[in-house]
């Protein structure tokens, strides 16, 4: 079957029939990076899985990241060695099993002291050992001549160079949907839209769920029974322990944050560049392609918003960090290509900033059985999904067997391949699929329902194709083209296209609230 099965649009019904078939080993709720980890090692192992999500597969933060495979070098300083060790060791992993999906550039850091160098270097040193970091992957200083030869736009008047080193960035929801049809390709039935409504419950036990579809015009549900259920729904965790009888208060802390595209022609950098902001935190400065991408805020939030606001004090303040730390022209609301925010689900800690709780996971088990897990770092999802199937194993008392993810390539990660295009860092290997079909936009859109599980055109244009972040107008181009090509397969009509497109387009008018009148977003 290859490393991953096809996840047909078309298939839906069959899935929800599946899904009422027998008793699984598990179920898990929520279809973003850590349920889709969980279900892939589970299945590897031979586990019987389902996997429902109430939205797209990694609709929620696993497409609203930073986007980066890093070892949490900051972690070092709050003490946090195992979190630090398993990061950077995970980063090695993921460059196996999905060299397109991890693809390494220099992140650098600017210093303003000998003394800040050293400092930094003696973290380096650790960091590297802790990861096993090859040699030649190991950190360098550069003088400030060679910053300015790397880096020219970067103002270096408090400056006597920098250290780089190597990280990892990745895109988000294509990694989760890799692990997903990975996770169906070992047996697991998945199924995006497909919200958990209530939990069934026999004896104070939760034995299974009920799930009913969220897609406009589909009216089907199933009753899933399974021996042990997973809650990995990310921010709404604490929204479906509610549905159990006895679950305690919230567990989470919600923390925002948001990013901004420009074109890379306004913020050319070579290198991801950690810019101190005026209030000591760090921002990153991404290349990606014709752009440049800035992140991150970090506040706590009220809600599990699906498309969370983005206010003008975030926007300026990473505005005001950039055009503090770049020699560059004032960046004007109409230059931004597009903006993304996301929900962090971190373990609450009272009397901590978000900046200082912990990343680490947690898990926890509820009076009806059902384990939450909630916390973690991108980096370091798959660790964090054997623990979990490690646990699972125990309470199915099934002798433990080993994790097998480290060393399966993830699908279109068989093999290492040369160039750096588009379509080779979103669909690696696979690559050659969408070129045999045209190559374009209503190729992209074809592959994305027939073999990975696009139900709609924010599916496509959002998580499939990264379009809506990554592309002249924000994508705004791709949704006819693509309305149509899904629209032929999916059997839409006139007004059904018409309103996928309304749709996005009120997406991306939604993220711009902020920003002045006819800020449209500017082409690279």
């Amino acid at each position: 079957m290859g490393t991953g099965a096809s996840l047909n649009a078309l298939d839906r019904a069959a899935s929800f029939a599946r899904l009422e078939t027998g008793v699984f080993d598990l179920a898990i709720i929520g279809g973003g990076i850590t349920g889709a980890g969980i279900a892939r090692d589970a299945a590897l192992r031979g586990l019987s899985v389902a996997l429902l999500e109430a939205q797209d597969y990694a609709s929620g933060t696993s497409s609203r990241s930073s986007k980066m495979i890093h070892g949490g070098l900051r972690y070092l300083a709050q003490g946090d060695v195992a979190l630090v060790r398993e990061s950077a060791s995970e980063r090695q992993v993921l460059r196996r099993i999905a060299p397109h999906l991890a693809r390494i550039t220099p992140f650098v850091i600017p210093t303003t002291s000998i003394a800040t160098q050293a400092k930094l270097r003696a973290a380096l040193w650790s960091f590297e050992k802790l990861g096993g970091v090859p040699a030649a992957e190991q950190h360098e200083v550069w003088s400030l001549d060679e910053l300015a030869r790397r880096e020219p736009r970067l103002r270096r008047d408090r400056l006597n160079g920098a250290v780089a080193y190597p990280e990892f960035l990745t895109d988000d929801a294509r990694l989760t949907l890799a692990n997903v049809r990975s996770a169906a390709a070992a047996g697991a039935v998945v199924l995006n839209h497909a919200r958990v409504e209530e939990l069934v419950e026999e004896g104070g036990r939760a034995t299974g769920l009920i799930a009913r579809s969220t897609l406009a015009g589909e009216d089907k549900g199933a009753r899933v029974l399974a021996r042990v259920i997973v809650n990995a729904a990310g921010p709404w965790v604490d929204g479906v322990r509610a549905l159990a009888a006895g679950e305690g208060g919230p567990r989470l802390a919600l923390s925002k944050g948001i990013h901004l595209v420009l074109p890379r022609a306004l913020l050319p950098v070579a290198s991801t560049l950690i810019l101190r902001a005026p209030d000591k935190r760090n921002v990153f400065a991404v290349p990606r392609g014709d752009f440049t991408y800035l992140g991150t805020t970090d506040q706590f939030c009220a809600g599990t918003d699906y498309w969370p606001e983005i206010g003008r004090t975030d926007i300026d303040y990473l505005l005001n960090a950039a055009q503090t730390a770049m020699d560059m022209d004032p960046i004007r609301d109409r230059d931004i290509v597009s903006l993304w925010a996301g929900i962090r689900p971190l373990i609450g800690e009272a009397g901590k900033k978000a900046t200082e709780v912990s990343r680490k996971d947690e898990m926890w088990v509820g009076p009806g059985g059902v384990i939450a897990i909630a916390g973690g770092k991108l980096s370091a999802y798959r660790a964090m999904a054997a623990r979990i199937v490690d646990a699972v194993e125990g309470r199915l008392d099934r002798r433990p067997s080993p994790c097998r993810t480290a060393d399966l390539p993830l699908p279109g990660g068989e093999r290492t391949l040369d160039g750096d295009d588009r379509l080779h860092r979103l669909y690696g290997t696979e690559a050659a699929l969408i070129r045999a079909g045209g190559g374009d936009v209503a190729a992209e859109a074809r592959h994305a329902v027939l073999q990975e599980g696009a139900a709609t055109l924010e599916d496509y244009w959002v998580r499939r194709s990264a379009r809506a972040w990554f592309d002249k107008a924000a994508g705004r181009d791709a949704l006819a083209p693509a309305a149509d090509a899904m629209g032929l397969l999916l059997g839409w009509d006139e007004r059904r296209r018409a309103a996928e497109i309304h749709h996005c387009l009120q997406l991306d008018r939604n993220s711009r609230r902020a920003l002045s009148p006819g800020a449209e977003g500017n082409e690279p």
